[in-house]
């Protein structure tokens, strides 16, 4: 379990489109093989240090006639922000994806001060 020390917690959420690759024919519907894409996200405002960040899909639209396969994950978490990983492999054709995220950590406070 993560313990946080402030009494100042923030929650931060939002939803980021990944790919449209249907319409343009990109690579993860076309083509086979490990494929991946990567979607930075901003933070509304920084938390105090790099919070707990979940990511999940909220609409997917894959082909029926291959294997759905997914790989997706929250990397290179800082205090203002973190990148979204979607990745796919072998022969799934993936037409379009979106995701949501929700970030929970501790934020800086008026009374919090470091010392050079």
């Amino acid at each position: 379990m993560r313990r946080f020390r402030s009494h100042t917690l923030g929650v931060d959420e939002g939803e980021v489109p990944l790919f449209d690759d249907f319409e343009h024919s990109g690579p993860m519907w076309t083509e086979r093989g490990v494929r991946e894409v990567d979607v930075a996200v901003a933070f509304a405002e920084g938390f105090a240090e790099p919070p707990s960040v979940r990511v999940w899909l909220v609409m997917w639209d894959m082909a029926s006639s291959t294997n759905s396969r997914v790989d997706l994950r929250a990397v290179d978490v800082s205090r203002d922000g973190f990148t979204i990983r979607f990745r796919t492999w072998d022969d799934s054709r993936i037409a379009r994806a979106r995701a949501a995220w929700q970030a929970i950590g501790p934020l800086r406070d008026d009374d919090d001060w470091e010392v050079d």
